[in-house]
């Protein structure tokens, strides 16, 4: 079977100028990809801009023989958005994949979450991520091809204390990446997204002594897979970290039923609600719909 390849394909990858993001920009462009390497230049925390990060890297991929663009425009705004994607068109013509990775960190506990903490969180991960997707959709619908990758957590998906603002952000990303799914299925255009575990600015001082053993290169695999014409799936999750990958999946229980519904029913039969046997997986609102209807039939 011959290695995936990603010759006249042009990527846009934010959040690009170092950790995952380069990683991402680093094995797409020595696939082939042409690269726009998409970086603010802040902290962390979102502060503060430089152009010098995504040309680093682009310097890196050129030193290497491959080919890319630096660009610095922030994803929050609209403006910033269709900057991003102009670069692309400008610099190679064409844009076939957006990988969603920028992101910076506030975290506050609950009782200590700030409007300003939420907002700018809320701004970069998932206004963010809508931004440059809506900016390049219409060009993936045009050439009736596209590849979307976006940035979830284990935060979004499970929860993690102190990280109201981008567990939120992280499982929104994971929403619109199943809405892209059904809308971009008959123009070709698949969407997934990853939930990684990895050393980058935004986690070294919390991951402790495993910090050493999640490699951000270990991540790039999974999202170039994703990201390449070869890719089988749309609309699904995957745990990424250290080498292990996993697909992360929301389930319904076949649960309890009972016409004339009770508050009472509800609490003798919890169990039973929330029993995890015999799960399903729908694929979409209509599919968890159609689970329910023939309970709603006229018959008892």
């Amino acid at each position: 079977m011959s290695d995936v390849g990603f010759e006249g394909r042009v990527a846009i990858i934010t959040g690009a100028g170092g950790g995952l993001g380069r990683e991402h920009a680093l094995l797409l462009a020595s696939r082939g990809a042409q690269i726009v390497v998409n970086d603010l230049g802040g902290a962390v925390d979102g502060t503060g801009s430089s152009t010098g990060p995504a040309q680093t890297v682009v310097e890196e991929i050129e030193a290497l023989g491959g080919a890319a663009v630096a660009d610095g425009h922030s994803v929050a705004s609209p403006e910033g958005a269709d900057a991003i994607v102009k670069t692309a068109l400008d610099a190679f013509g064409r844009v076939d994949i957006v990988i969603n990775n920028a992101g910076i960190l506030r975290d506050k506990s609950f009782q200590n979450m700030t409007q300003d903490l939420w907002d700018s969180v809320i701004a970069v991960h998932l206004t963010g991520a809508f931004n440059v997707t809506r900016a390049a959709w219409p060009h993936l619908r045009e050439q009736a091809y596209g590849r979307i990758v976006s940035t979830s957590s284990a935060a979004g998906v499970f929860g993690n204390f102190g990280q109201t603002n981008y567990g939120a952000a992280k499982m929104g990303i994971v929403g619109m990446t199943r809405v892209w799914a059904q809308e971009g299925a008959k123009y070709n255009i698949k969407a997934n997204a990853i939930a990684p575990v990895a050393r980058t600015r935004m986690t070294e001082d919390l991951l402790g002594p495993l910090v050493e053993k999640l490699d951000p290169g270990l991540v790039s695999p999974v999202v170039a897979y994703l990201a390449s014409e070869d890719c089988p799936v749309t609309s699904e999750v995957y745990s990424v970290g250290g080498g292990r990958v996993s697909r992360v999946f929301i389930a319904e229980g076949p649960g309890y039923f009972k016409k004339d519904l009770t508050l009472e029913d509800v609490r003798d039969n919890f169990e039973t609600i929330r029993s995890e046997a015999d799960y399903v997986i729908p694929t979409s609102a209509n599919g968890e719909i159609a689970l329910i209807l023939p309970f709603l039939s006229d018959s008892e």
